[in-house]
C-alpha cells in the first residue's frame, strides 16, 4: 500500500484592506494558480486577465465572507500586489523608458513593501447637492470598472454616456434631513434623469470623487546611463507594476 504524498504546508499572512481598514488573511499563490496567470497576460484579453486575477484572489483570501467582486479596485489591486509578493518575492523589476529621452529603457527593482494605497486630500463620498440634498457614493467595484474601461467591443457607447453608467452604480443613496433614497431601490432611468438634471458645478463634484480616489502608486526615481539625469517616475495601477 503506497502511502499518500504529504501535503506541502501553506503559510498565511494578514494584512488591512485599504477602503475599510479591515484585517483580512491571505495565503501565496500556487503553481497552478500562478498557471492560470501566466496564460491570462499572455492572451493580452482584458476579460480573461480579470477572471483570472479575480479566481486567484478568491482562491487566496482565507477570511470568509470577502466578496471580491465588490471590492473596490485598489483594494483588489494592493491585495493581488502582495499576494503576488509573497508568492513570487518581494521585489520586482521593471522597465520603464526614462522620461527625460523619452527612448531610453532601464530596469529598476521596485520592493512591494513600499507600495501603498494613497488616499488623496479633500476625498469625501459624501457630495452636497445643494442646502438640502445630498448624495453618497461607493468606489466602483472591480465588475464595474471592467465592464467601464476595457470593453473594446462595446463601442456603441459615448465616453460620457459609459461615465454616466458608472457613476450611476456608484451610487449608494440620496438623502436629506427627512428621507433616504437607497439607489438599489431606484431604476437605471430614474438614476440617469437624476445625474441629467445636475448643474455642472454640482456633478464636478460627483466626478472629484472618482478623480480623487485612492489609488496604488509609487514614485521611483529612474537615473537615465546616456543622459546621466535622475527623474521621478510614478507607478500607478496594477498594469505598471508588471512591466
Amino acid at each position: 500500500n503506497i502511502m499518500p504524498l504529504p501535503k506541502i504546508a501553506t503559510p498565511s499572512y494578514e494584512l488591512e484592506l485599504p477602503s475599510t481598514g479591515k484585517t483580512i488573511q491571505y495565503r501565496p499563490f500556487l503553481v497552478k494558480e500562478e498557471k492560470l496567470l501566466v496564460i491570462a497576460l499572455e492572451s493580452e484579453d482584458t476579460k480573461q486577465i480579470t477572471n483570472a486575477i479575480k479566481a486567484v484572489i478568491r482562491a487566496c483570501i482565507l477570511t470568509k465572507g470577502v466578496k471580491v467582486e465588490s471590492l473596490p479596485t485598489f483594494d483588489i489591486e494592493y491585495l493581488f500586489l502582495n499576494i503576488r509578493g509573497k508568492s513570487v518575492g518581494e521585489d520586482i523589476d521593471v522597465n520603464l523608458i526614462c522620461p527625460d529621452d523619452n527612448e531610453t529603457e532601464v530596469s529598476v527593482s521596485v520592493n512591494l513593501d513600499d507600495i501603498k494605497v494613497q488616499k488623496p486630500e479633500g476625498h469625501s463620498n459624501q457630495i452636497k447637492l445643494d442646502n438640502n440634498l445630498m448624495m453618497e457614493l461607493k468606489y466602483p467595484s472591480l465588475n464595474e470598472f471592467i465592464k467601464n474601461n476595457f470593453d473594446p467591443n462595446d463601442t456603441s457607447k459615448n465616453p460620457m454616456d459609459q461615465s454616466f453608467d458608472l457613476i450611476g452604480s456608484c451610487i449608494s443613496k440620496i438623502y436629506n434631513q427627512e428621507e433616504v433614497w437607497a439607489a438599489a431601490d431606484c431604476s437605471k432611468k430614474e438614476i440617469t434623469d437624476f445625474l441629467d438634471s445636475m448643474n455642472s458645478s454640482q456633478f464636478k463634484e460627483v466626478e472629484k470623487f472618482f478623480e480623487t480616489m485612492p489609488k496604488l502608486t509609487h514614485t521611483i526615481k529612474v537615473f537615465n546611463p546616456k543622459t546621466k539625469v535622475e527623474s521621478d517616475v510614478v507607478l500607478e495601477g496594477l498594469a505598471s507594476f508588471f512591466g
